[in-house]
């Protein structure tokens, strides 16, 4: 009977995400930054949840000059104390928005295992332009081996997807590169 209703409570749950999930993806339909959102989702280890996170809490990710002024905004850089010529690096910053590091760092964890296109990834794939496929290729290949490299120099697991998560923001910024959006809805170009 208490396992039973274990098991009803977990199905509720379950169901209220998937409704919530269904009622996010048609609200973010139009937004003007859906095609950022949309493009994200060609990487691995970023689902529509992992994308609309990061895009909602940073905005339009365009708006840096460049991938090391993102990973600044959202503390993904080493702390760095320095004094006259002596200059040390510290542990990675926690500023930024907490929710988007929280759901970057989910995201990496997907690059544990050797790169490869699954047959969902594949469907994933088929839509987006041949610059945000070879982004996103390009991601895989060194993530999932940077992954590997770490490990193998002694490196915890944790520390290693918090140096991957880092990464990945640097690809996310050029895959959001790509993708030109206009002050109108939907109305996306490709460079």
């Amino acid at each position: 009977m208490v396992f039973q209703e274990y098991v009803r409570a977990v199905t509720e749950h379950t169901d209220r995400l998937q409704r919530l999930e269904q009622e996010l993806q048609e609200q973010v339909q139009a937004w003007r930054l859906n095609p950022v959102v949309e493009a994200l989702q060609a990487l691995r280890g970023v689902p529509f949840i992992v994308a609309v996170t990061t895009v909602a809490e940073i905005g339009d990710l365009t708006r840096f000059d460049n991938h090391r002024a993102l990973m600044k905004f959202l503390g993904r850089i080493p702390s760095e104390y320095a004094s006259g010529e002596r200059r040390r690096q510290g542990s990675i910053t926690t500023a930024g928005h907490a929710h988007a590091r929280r759901a970057l760092v989910e995201g990496a964890w997907a690059y544990r295992d050797s790169a490869q296109v699954s047959r969902h990834r594949q469907l994933r794939l088929a839509t987006p332009p041949k610059a945000l496929q070879d982004i996103s290729w390009k991601a895989q290949l060194r993530l999932c081996q940077r992954y590997r490299r770490l490990m193998a120099r002694g490196k915890h697991a944790n520390q290693v997807v918090v140096a991957i998560a880092r990464e990945l923001v640097g690809f996310m910024w050029a895959m959001a590169k790509q993708v030109s959006v206009t002050p109108e809805l939907q109305n996306t170009t490709y460079h």
